[in-house]
Order: structure tokens, then sequence, then C-alpha cells
């Protein structure tokens, strides 16, 4: 007969092994949400072209995206705290299916942008959740290596919708990378559908209030929290001087190097790759020099390849460039990540939704202002400032988070 300590510990097993098929089913989701946010850089010179606008007009397709996205997070976090995370990551594959559909069959610019808008509400509700779920269910000491490998769906994502976004500049068109991407959503949908129950949270332990005002009010409690502000702000910052500029990469290797926007996306791509070094590392490297060595060299690593891009000479040293750039980014946006499922445990999917709105809203200005700096400082320039400002903003972070000590 087992014992209550046997049947417990064979209990929690049992659990854990749900959870990370869970994260496996998320990251999927990811997938598909990644290759969103970042399929069409590549294709900004191909839409301009298209439609007879500048690439800084094109550019709107990804600001709008971004912006429909972090909007949304004032209404997705506390609704996953509500009605339960799962359920509303579930709906939101969903939405992304159909949105994503809306953008394979959009005619014009107009109704690209339209339903670009569409797809980043529905996305919205994906990577946040996911990370509040996690949370949810992970401890602290144990959380960062399961967001790592939940991040891995979402690299991965980045660096093939690089590469696809390249290839269907030059080869297949703007439309089929939508198909794909809509495809992936909607596997995601019947997969979450089959196992979210028994693993989300019951609507009864929900904290939020119902109604508009009570979604708010669950928004300023987080800010109320001074260190949920200084972690809100440094992925702002970062949001908007790393993805800001990284969003025109591909242009500014079309251009100097003169090579096709396949390669351009090719070496773009393996940003992500160096993303996913990372995620496989995460473990190791957190034991070795901490969350503060990961903030410092993760920032350094972010401002030297940066502006290696942009004063390159050939595609070889570009490839190493982003490579190791993705490698220092998301050592610094994975501890960033995983703060934030710590700066408001009581109402975990607010704030984890707060982050993503503060994310997403400094990439859209990011690729505003950048797209705007083209024409001042040209897209060198524009990069090398933009490096700058990362770097700042990783350090201010690190400061911050020495003085703060070990999270609670």
């Amino acid at each position: 007969m087992n014992s209550p300590s046997h049947t417990t510990r064979g209990h929690d097993a049992a659990h854990e092994r749900l959870v990370l098929g869970a994260v496996t089913v998320l990251a999927v989701a990811g997938l598909g949400s990644g290759m969103s946010q970042r399929v069409l850089d590549p294709l900004l010179p191909r839409l301009g072209a298209d439609f007879g606008v500048p690439v800084s007009a094109a550019a709107w397709v990804i600001t709008c995206f971004s912006l429909g996205y972090a909007v949304s997070q004032l209404f997705f976090g506390p609704l996953g705290d509500r009605f339960g995370k799962l359920r509303v990551i579930t709906w939101g594959c969903g939405g992304c299916a159909i949105a994503t559909l809306a953008c394979a069959l959009a005619p014009g610019l107009g109704s690209l942008i339209g339903a670009r808008i569409a797809a980043g509400v529905t996305s919205a509700a994906l990577i946040p959740l996911a990370m509040a779920w996690i949370g949810d269910s992970v401890p602290y000491e144990r959380r960062q290596p399961v967001l790592a490998r939940f991040s891995i769906g979402q690299i991965f994502g980045v660096a093939m919708g690089q590469l696809l976004g390249g290839l269907s500049a030059d080869h297949f068109g703007r439309h089929v990378p939508f198909v794909v991407i809509a495809a992936l959503f909607a596997v995601s949908t019947v997969l979450l559908q089959r196992m979210r129950k028994g693993l989300d949270t019951p609507v009864a332990t929900s904290r939020a209030a119902g109604g508009a005002s009570g979604l708010l009010r669950e928004f300023l409690l987080v800010l109320r929290e001074p260190w949920a502000r200084t972690v809100m702000l440094s992925v702002f910052l970062e949001g908007a001087f790393v993805l800001g500029a990284f969003a025109f990469f591909a242009t500014h290797l079309h251009r100097t190097l003169d090579i096709s926007l396949t390669l351009a996306g090719s070496a773009a791509m393996l940003f992500g790759m160096g993303g996913l070094v990372f995620a496989f590392s995460a473990r190791k490297l957190l034991g070795r020099i901490g969350e503060l060595g990961l903030i410092n060299l993760g920032g350094t690593i972010v401002m030297a390849m940066m502006i290696t891009v942009a004063l390159a000479p050939n595609l070889s040293v570009v490839a190493a460039a982003c490579f190791t750039m993705g490698l220092g980014f998301y050592m610094l946006h994975n501890t960033l990540q995983t703060n934030a499922t710590q700066m408001a445990p009581e109402r975990r999917g607010a704030a984890v939704a707060a982050f993503a709105l503060s994310y997403f809203l400094g990439q859209a200005l990011g690729v505003a202002v950048a797209g705007q700096a083209l024409a001042v400082l040209g897209s060198t320039g524009m990069i090398g400032v933009a490096a700058c400002g990362a770097f700042f903003t990783a350090l201010n972070f690190a400061r911050l988070r020495r003085a703060r000590g070990n999270a609670t």
C-alpha cells in the first residue's frame, strides 16, 4: 500500500509532466506568434513596391500589429485572471487563425493593416498569459529555465519568420506566409482545447473584478508597485531600441550589401538561432553568472553586435553578429520576463500583460521612430544610436536589480 507521501510525490510528478506537456503546446502557439511578429520585416521593400509606397509607410503593417497587441493587454491579462489563463489563450489562438488568414486575403495596404491590427489584438492573449500561467504553475527558483523552454517556440518563430519573409519577398509573394502561420494557430487551438482541462485556474479563485472598471483597477494596482514600474519601463526601452531597429535589418542589408531579401532575411534569422542557444543553456548560464551577469553581458553583446551589423563589410560578418546578438538579447529579455512573473504575484495575469503592453508599445514607437530616422541618419546611424540606447537600458536595469536584492 502506498504511503501518503509516496502518493503525493507521484501526484506532483504527474502534474509536473502535464505542466511541461502544456508548455510544449504553448510553445507551438508561440511559434506562430513569433513568426507573425517578424515575418514582414524582410517583406517591407516588396510591400512598398507592390503598393507603391515608401518603406517607412509600408512599415505601418508592423507598427499597427504592435499597437493592437499592446493595447489589448488592458483586457486579456485581467480576463485571464478571471476566466482562466489557458481558456483565454485557447480563444486567442482561434482568433489568431482567423485574423492571420484575413491577412493572407487582404487585397491592399489598408486592408492588410486592418487585418494586422486584428492579428495583433488576438495574439495579445498568447505569450503574456502563457508566461503568467507558468508563473502560477512553477516555483520561482525553477521558473527561468521553464520560461526559456517555452520561449523556444517564439524564438524559433522569430527566426523562421525572417527566413519565410525573405523567401516570400523574392519567390512566393506576400500571401503564403500568412497561410502557414494561420495553420499553426489552428493546430494550437485544437491541442490546447484538449489539454487545458485540469490545468487551468478555476474561475472561482479569480481575484479580478468584473467590468471595464475592474480591469483597469487591476492594472492600476500593478502600477502601484515600484518594481513593476521599473520592469515595465526597462522592457519598453528594450523593445524600442532593439526591435525598433531590428525591423529594418533586412532592409539595411539589402541596400548596403546589395544582397537579395532572401539572403538578408536568412542573416536576420540567425538572431533567433542565437536565442535558441540561450534557451537550451539558460539553466547553466543562470547558475554560473546569475541574473545580474545575464543582464550586463546580454546588454553588452547586444550593443556590440548591433554596431557590427551597422558597419559589417560582408554577409559572413553580419551572420555571426546576428547570431550573437540573439544570444545576448535573450539573456536580457528572458531575465526581464522572469522578473515580470514575480512583480505582482497576486494578480500575475494583469502584471505580465502590463509587461507585454510596455514591450509592444516600445516596439511600435521604436519602429515608427526608426523609420523616420532612416531619412535623417541613414540605416547605419539609426542602428548605431539604437545600440547605445539598448546598452544603457541594460546597465540601468542591472543597477536597479542589484539594489533590490533577492526576489521574494
